[in-house]
């Protein structure tokens, strides 16, 4: 996960956030829960599914995904959101939403739409990538 967050291309977190405190937003209380993707008894990618808001919402999922650069575009993290979302219909979750898929992340954006999602809205220039300047949020949406 540190490299993920430090490299500040696809998440919101502070591209200087604690161990600590990465683990504390990461890891999931039912109804969530946290998993990885293990190859030849290494951990290669995590997800973590939860509710998306609480109360009259909650029955709304939200999920999310990182996978070591070593593995990336070899079908991990659509293997990790395939999971989120049986496991999110069996947990009685109705929907899933992703609120802030960043729009430059194309290669996710796409296997998301493959896997049924679409994009709802883009927020304009609510992401400042370390590279690519300005970019738009995606929210991404799709019904169990």
């Amino acid at each position: 996960m540190e490299p993920i967050i430090r490299a500040g291309e696809t998440y919101t977190w502070e591209r200087d956030t604690p161990e600590g405190k990465a683990k504390e937003v990461w890891f999931k209380q039912k109804p969530g829960q946290t998993f990885v993707a293990v190859q030849d008894g290494t951990v290669i990618g995590t997800g973590e599914l939860h509710p998306n808001y609480g109360g009259a919402g909650s029955h709304v999922a939200n999920a999310g995904y990182m996978v070591h650069q070593d593995h990336s575009g070899k079908g991990v993290a659509r293997a990790l959101c395939t999971y989120s979302l049986e496991a999110a219909r069996e947990a009685g979750f109705r929907a899933m939403q992703f609120n802030a898929v960043v729009e430059s992340n194309t290669r996710a954006v796409k296997a998301w739409q493959s896997l049924g999602f679409e994009v709802l809205a883009t927020i304009p220039e609510a992401f400042n990538h370390p590279k690519d300047g300005l970019v738009g949020l995606h929210v991404m949406y799709r019904k169990l």
